[in-house]
C-alpha cells in the first residue's frame, strides 16, 4: 500500500512515481491512497492494516510506503508534524512488525523538497518503495523458520 499526502501535489507526484516505478519494476502490486497530509499517514497505514484479510489469513498488504513532504515554515508547527508523523510510523512498523518505507521529507524549502523527490535527482520516493520491498523479504525469511 502506498499512502501518499498530497499537501505538495507536485512533490507528492515525484514521490509517487519514483516508487510506482520501483514497485513496478519488480513486479509488485500495489495499491494508492491520498492521504490529506503527512501527519495523518499513520492513521491511514493503522486504518489499512486493520482492513479484512482475504482467505487463508493472509494480510491485505505485504508491506506499507509512506510519501509525502513538510517544509518548514514560521511556526513551530513543521516541528510536531515532522516528529508524530515518523514516530507514529515507527510505533507501527515495531510494535506490528510492519515492512514499512519512509518516504516523508521533511525539509527547509521547497527546493530541497524537490531535489530530494525527482525522479531525476534524489528520487527519495524510490528509496522508500526499495526499504519496502526489502523489509518484505527479510520479514519472508523469519516466517521460514517455525517457533
Amino acid at each position: 500500500m502506498i499512502a501518499v499526502s498530497r499537501y505538495y501535489d507536485d512533490i507528492a507526484e515525484q514521490l509517487l512515481r519514483g516508487a510506482t516505478q520501483v514497485l513496478d519494476d519488480a513486479g509488485a502490486t500495489h495499491e494508492m491512497f491520498e492521504i490529506p497530509g503527512a501527519f495523518e499517514i499513520p492513521a491511514a497505514i493503522a486504518t489499512a492494516m486493520r482492513s479484512p484479510e482475504f482467505s487463508g489469513g493472509r494480510r491485505r498488504f505485504d508491506g506499507y510506503i509512506a510519501l509525502g513532504c513538510v517544509i518548514r515554515g514560521e511556526t513551530t508547527h513543521y516541528d510536531y508534524v515532522c516528529s508524530e508523523a515518523a514516530r507514529g510510523l515507527q510505533d507501527l512498523a515495531v510494535r506490528h512488525c510492519l515492512a514499512l518505507g519512509f518516504g516523508i521529507l521533511t525539509t527547509e524549502n521547497r527546493e530541497q523538497a524537490m531535489a530530494r523527490a525527482a525522479v531525476d535527482q534524489g528520487n527519495k520516493g524510490a528509496d522508500a518503495a526499495n526499504a519496502c520491498l526489502r523489509m518484505v523479504e527479510f520479514k519472508r525469511f523469519f516466517r521460514m523458520f517455525p517457533r
